[in-house]
């Protein structure tokens, strides 16, 4: 299972990459054009340019250790993104939460009354379901309040995980801008400190720009499907947490007569 999550990371981050890098032959081109271009100043005596790379590579490269480090950041935190897509995409599923079988065992067990065979279904397919129906057979002796908030507390823990593993995505959606923006702020930067030398190198200054606007579009890039995905699997986990504790309550029901059997044996 870890080697399928990490294949299908792999290739949802390739397929994140080579969308970028297929534009750098275009880019190529146009920077190829642009460097003939030679400005002038006064009565037209040429002013020294410098041709600069501005494709994606040459944004990355050219822009300093510190660019260097956000686009790596910015990399990083879009496969961290999609390993936790995959991830949940995996782990919210009806046959991983609440397995059919499970749920046939333990009907099958409560419709004879056999509450340990039930507890032994529950233990052989552990997962939030059987996690949760554990907790409440496993106090069957002590009443069915105890039970229910057995059930309850169960529940809330199963659900909070899950909703844990949900929260990374969130949190690398709210990320990417912050480091596309940061590579912004470097980029004018850049931009201005060139300008202040009071006669800037234009290839510099492309690439300046270039940096601000490659790492705002990075950003966004790794942040529009994060939280696209982010809401819908959500969604898709509560109504899954919401059949859940709804069938829960169904296989437990048999055992409300708990307390009466356990007064009438004292009596």
């Amino acid at each position: 299972m870890k080697l399928r999550k990490l294949l299908l990371a792999t290739a949802l981050l390739s397929s994140l990459v080579v969308a970028p890098l297929a534009s750098i032959p275009a880019l190529a081109q146009d920077a190829a054009a642009g460097g003939d271009l030679v400005a002038t100043e006064g009565g037209g005596a040429p002013v020294q340019t410098t041709k600069k790379n501005a494709g994606f590579i040459g944004v990355i490269f050219g822009s300093g250790a510190l660019g260097v480090i956000l686009w790596t950041s910015l990399f990083l935190d879009g496969a961290i993104a999609i390993y936790f897509i995959v991830d949940c995409f995996v782990l919210i599923k009806p046959e991983k939460i609440m397995p059919a079988s499970l749920i046939a065992n333990v009907e099958a067990a409560m419709a004879e009354g056999d509450v340990m065979k039930a507890l032994e279904s529950c233990k052989s397919e552990p997962g939030p379901m059987a996690n949760i129906l554990e907790a409440g057979f496993s106090h069957v002796e002590e009443g069915y309040d105890i039970i229910q908030e057995a059930v309850t507390a169960a529940t809330d823990l199963e659900t909070e995980r899950i909703m844990q593993r949900l929260t990374w995505i969130s949190v690398c959606s709210n990320l990417g801008p912050m480091l596309g923006l940061l590579g912004t702020v470097q980029g004018m930067i850049m931009c201005f400190s060139s300008l202040a030398t009071g006669a800037p190198d234009v290839g510099s200054l492309a690439l300046s720009i270039g940096q601000a606007l490659w790492t705002t579009a990075g950003g966004l890039c790794v942040a529009i499907p994060s939280i696209t995905f982010f809401y819908s699997l959500r969604n898709s986990a509560n109504r899954l947490i919401l059949r859940m504790t709804a069938q829960t309550m169904e296989l437990i029901k048999g055992l409300r007569n708990v307390e009466v059997v356990g007064d009438e044996e004292q009596a």
